[in-house]
């Protein structure tokens, strides 16, 4: 049998199960290579919107939630489901708390350490999901375009013997507007971590994982299971960690580490 890796805490977020980009294959075989005792499921875990539309469930995606079963089972975690934008079908039944183990919330704080992290999914701050849902689903369409010219493109990469490059982030990144609403999302949600009397802010839903210090504050973002295919861990100790997923090393890996799931220099960076 092989290693796992305990964990104190694994965040993640945006996996948009239902939806075609949705890497649900990987982030089951990341969550089956560890154990940990809390499981933070940081919003956009199933995509209402999307499977409202033109979505489809499948076995890959029920198999997400087995393994999570089973990690509650197996290793007694306890799971908190956060809700984000594309899952917020969840409003009409949270609160919700099944037992000690689950538990569905809108927000949720944690204490690590001698520090406390206010962690919600970042929508909150979102005035377009807000305010103009109608504009939201546009955007939505768009970017789920984009992931398919993604996909495309990356079949080519893979046919010239080439890695995987994600086409969308680095879009994304180099659009002024993009930029500016990312740097805006951050103050504003680090600023809500203070109003919370928190020493910094755990979130997702923009799909940019990043651990940094911000006007004496915390934040950090898991990022998301569509491109980045990244996690947030927390050791006994109170250290953060961003966590990427490598699919190719995963396979060749025969006592998995931590630095064998890592793609990105990105790896050694901690909040302590």
């Amino acid at each position: 049998m092989k290693s796992k890796i305990h964990f104190r805490t694994i965040v993640i977020s945006d996996l948009h199960l239902g939806t075609k980009g949705s890497k649900a294959k990987e982030v089951t075989n990341f969550l089956k290579q560890y154990k940990c005792r809390k499981l933070i499921l940081n919003g956009d875990i199933i995509d209402g919107w999307q499977l409202r539309k033109y979505g489809a469930w499948k076995k890959k995606h029920t198999a997400f939630f087995k393994t999570v079963l089973k990690m509650m089972d197996d290793y007694d975690t306890k799971v908190i489901y956060l809700r984000g934008n594309h899952d917020d079908f969840l409003d009409r039944i949270r609160p919700l708390r099944l037992g000690k183990q689950f538990q569905i919330r809108k927000d949720y704080i944690l204490k690590s350490g001698t520090k406390r992290f206010y962690i919600t999914h970042g929508d909150v701050f979102d005035s377009i999901t807000t305010n103009l849902k109608w504009l939201a689903y546009l955007g939505d369409m768009g970017y789920t375009f984009l992931l398919w010219v993604n996909k495309l493109y990356n079949h080519y990469r893979s046919w010239q013997g080439l890695p995987y490059y994600s086409l969308s982030q680095v879009i994304k990144q180099r659009v002024k507007a993009a930029v500016s609403y990312i740097s805006d999302f951050e103050e504003k949600l680090t600023e809500l971590a203070r109003s919370q009397n928190c020493d910094g802010i755990i979130c997702g839903h923009i799909h940019q994982p990043a651990i940094r210090q911000i006007d004496g504050l915390i934040y950090m973002n898991s990022g998301d299971w569509v491109e980045s295919l990244s996690a947030l861990v927390e050791d006994h100790d109170g250290n953060w960690s961003l966590m990427f997923y490598n699919e190719q090393e995963v396979k060749s890996a025969s006592e998995p580490t931590i630095s064998e799931f890592f793609g990105r220099k990105e790896r050694l960076a901690k909040v302590s």
